[in-house]
């Protein structure tokens, strides 16, 4: 018996280095959480692609569980699957020209689902253990540019009074607008006769110069505060890099 009482007392102190080693990671990591950063994701979708419907659905999850942490999701439908057997009514040249850009940027392929975080950062978006992963990265770093939006609607459009402190230099003002969630049924194309669900989808995406701190949006066809928002951020021209990022306050 002796033998097992020995590897008995040995396993415990395993057991208790360990846990020590794990608290000591968690403490050493409690100065990131901590942190005063955000996270911006870019997916780039399509109800064409096959691949797509395990990306929106991470989003969706992500959305659900992100309660007051700066976290803002865009989702961008492409336009280059419209040929391919099923038009994406959500989808938009100009999301597939963002994406473009980015792929410069990055430098990155262009493919879909694909996701960037603050203009930083790309992987495929379905990929959850990256895309938490960057997610807390991002959260857990800091700010060094601070964006206040407020926002008065106006008969289908939306004025914009807002307030940028900290290094703006070479950057713009974009904002996105959304719509919270979406039910469409596919009948073509490689998603043929499936029901998708998405969220976060970007309607409209304005761009504009720093300067005249009051800015005026058209608001789509169909927009209402409940079952949509307004998502602003600044970025880099050339880098491509979000540096701030809020929700307008409508």
């Amino acid at each position: 018996m002796k033998p097992v009482r020995i590897s008995a007392i040995s396993a415990a102190v395993v057991l208790s280095l360990f846990i020590a080693v794990f608290l000591t990671r968690n403490t050493a990591s409690g100065k990131e959480i901590k942190g005063q950063g955000f996270a911006v994701l870019e997916l780039f979708t399509s109800e064409g692609c096959s691949s797509c419907p395990p990306a929106d659905a991470l989003l969706a999850r992500i959305q659900e569980e992100a309660g007051n942490k700066p976290i803002y999701i865009l989702a961008y439908h492409v336009d280059y699957w419209d040929h391919l057997g099923w038009k994406d009514s959500f989808s938009s040249s100009r999301f597939s020209k963002r994406q473009y850009q980015y792929s410069q940027q990055l430098p990155a392929q262009v493919y879909t689902p694909q996701l960037v975080v603050n203009g930083q950062r790309e992987f495929i978006g379905s990929d959850e253990s990256a895309v938490t992963g960057a997610i807390r990265n991002a959260l857990n770093g800091s700010a060094d540019v601070a964006l206040n939006v407020h926002g008065q609607l106006q008969a289908g459009k939306l004025d914009l009074d807002y307030r940028v402190t900290g290094n703006s230099n070479k950057s713009k003002l974009m904002v996105a607008v959304v719509e919270k969630h979406a039910v469409s049924n596919v009948k073509r194309g490689e998603n043929e006769g499936r029901t998708l669900s998405h969220v976060q989808i970007v309607r409209a995406l304005h761009e504009f110069e720093f300067g005249n701190n009051r800015q005026q949006i058209s608001l789509p066809e169909g927009f209402n505060p409940q079952g949509w928002e307004v998502i602003a951020w600044v970025q880099n021209r050339n880098t491509g890099a979000i540096t701030a990022a809020t929700h307008v306050t409508l």
